[in-house]
């Protein structure tokens, strides 16, 4: 009697366990940040929500919205591009914002082409970085770095999605 009992307390335990992806949904963007947590944007398969998950697997400190209806209007994209390589400077940088409870989490996604040198003077190097900026009002800016290595999927999804209204006039506005 007592390994039944162990059974279901293992079972019930596991079906309980937070997730960062669930099986009806499907990766958008994800990467771990430099102290091994998890910034994850996910969708359900047939796109009727969005959401963010950051954390680990056994404990999710953030997951919005809680409700998952209307979801999608829940965010924000903008987004700056300009091409050209290192000549231009060319820059590529895309951001997903969010507010909860007078906190607005902004994700962002930056590549820098590098840039040429003056005369005489070294090319900078292409760069990549990933992160998540946190602003709360009357504090100072939290910024939680991303690891590009461990980057999955892309925030360019909502340029074309149709689901995320583009912030126009608010290009690499935190």
């Amino acid at each position: 009697m007592k390994w039944i009992l162990w059974i279901v307390i293992y079972a019930t335990t596991g079906a309980f366990s937070q997730q960062l992806l669930l099986p009806n949904e499907s990766s958008v963007f994800s990467f771990k940040t430099m102290d091994g947590k998890t910034m994850m944007l996910a969708k359900d398969k047939t796109n009727k929500y969005l959401i963010y998950r950051f954390g680990t697997p056994d404990k999710i400190e953030l997951e919005f919205p809680l409700k998952k209806k209307d979801s999608w209007k829940q965010f924000r994209y903008n987004f700056y591009l300009r091409g050209g390589g290192k000549q231009n400077a060319g820059l590529d940088v895309d951001n997903l914002r969010f507010t909860n409870k007078k906190t607005t989490y902004v994700v962002y996604a930056a590549y820098s082409a590098g840039e040429q040198g003056a005369e005489g003077e070294p090319d900078t190097e292409e760069s990549y970085t990933v992160g998540i900026i946190i602003h709360q009002p009357g504090k100072e800016d939290v910024e939680i770095t991303g690891n590009p290595e461990t980057v999955v999927g892309s925030l360019k999804e909502f340029r074309t999605n149709g689901q995320v209204t583009i912030d126009w006039d608010a290009a690499l506005e935190f």
